[in-house]
């Protein structure tokens, strides 16, 4: 498994693809992405690639998903629209005793669910605590906040409810500044909308990658419940942490960075046109390498604390800064 260190030293890479018939190929423990012509676009040291984001059409070769296995690096190919198409990942998937664990811990999902959506929620109120200029509708936010008591939660049903009311205090107070309405995954109503699905994949897919270093079944949950095809583990592993995209947005009209000439409006959803959605990645993955290590130290002492059936008042914690 990835050490500390050596996770310091590895990097995440994007590349968009010019939709120019482009490849994707392995020279001397490098991945190389050229034109038609041969001219190198992207050459980097597959002993220093975390994961790597393909955005576009690429051709690849079944030599480098033998190397992708080989150094332990995730590819990660998305559509122009950032919709995911498939993973190739090298993943710990014979540690047959984490899975054991995780297909019998029926018991202890409500109380990890629960510390997941207390911190989702603390760092709700932190953002909220930490704007100069608090209105009265924003003081008021945080008290609201402050007064829920998600150890009410019997189930996880329970604690949705109280979760979706925690996020609908904490959208209206915090993104009001942008002409919020209500927070609309996947419908793409607005561009702030739009944005955070943007910026949720992104970091959906990199936590993704952290949590396949220890071997886990992604797809059993504690929070997010037996799906078909969705990752329930990784959609409860991001909670904590969703507030770094919420907290970008926000900075990002702060300084005149989102600008709406920068979308497109068609059949009652927002788009982000190809050209422009370079600008937004740079935003969302600056911010997200920041605390990358932050975030594998997160995943990494969850792996060692679900492992070892630590108790409750030892789960690791992560607090926006």
């Amino acid at each position: 498994m990835l050490s500390f260190p050596d996770f310091k030293y590895k990097q995440l890479i994007v590349h968009f693809s010019g939709g120019k018939k482009e490849r994707l190929r392995f020279r001397v423990d490098n991945i190389i992405i050229e034109d038609p012509d041969g001219k190198i676009l992207l050459q980097h040291s597959c002993h220093r690639l975390f994961a790597l984001f393909i955005i576009g059409e690429i051709s690849l070769t079944s030599v480098i998903i033998q190397k992708s296995s080989e150094f332990g690096f995730p590819i990660i190919l998305m559509k122009n629209n950032l919709r995911v198409i498939a993973r190739i990942n090298s993943s710990a998937e014979g540690n047959t005793l984490l899975r054991e664990k995780q297909y019998s811990a029926s018991t202890r999902k409500i109380e990890i669910a629960k510390a997941l959506i207390s911190q989702k929620r603390d760092n709700q109120i932190a953002l909220l605590s930490s704007l100069r200029n608090k209105s009265e509708a924003d003081k008021f936010a945080i008290k609201e906040l402050q007064a829920i008591n998600l150890s009410d939660a019997i189930d996880t049903y329970s604690l949705m409810g109280l979760e979706g009311l925690s996020s609908r205090i904490f959208f209206n107070a915090y993104f009001r500044p942008l002409s919020w309405v209500r927070r609309e995954p996947r419908c793409k109503r607005d561009p702030v909308n739009l944005l955070l699905d943007i910026g949720y994949t992104y970091l959906f897919n990199f936590i993704d990658a952290m949590l396949s270093l220890y071997g886990f079944d992604l797809y059993c949950g504690v929070h997010h419940t037996f799906f078909y095809h969705r990752k329930s583990l990784v959609c409860d592993l991001v909670e904590p942490f969703r507030c770094i995209i919420d907290h970008r947005i926000r900075k990002a009209h702060n300084l005149g960075q989102i600008n709406e000439s920068d979308f497109e409006f068609e059949k009652d959803h927002f788009s982000l046109p190809w050209k422009n959605q370079k600008k937004y990645t740079r935003l969302f993955l600056k911010d997200i390498l920041e605390h990358k290590e932050r975030i594998f130290r997160f995943c990494q002492q969850y792996y060692r604390w679900f492992i070892r059936e630590k108790s409750i008042e030892e789960f690791p914690q992560f607090k926006i800064s």
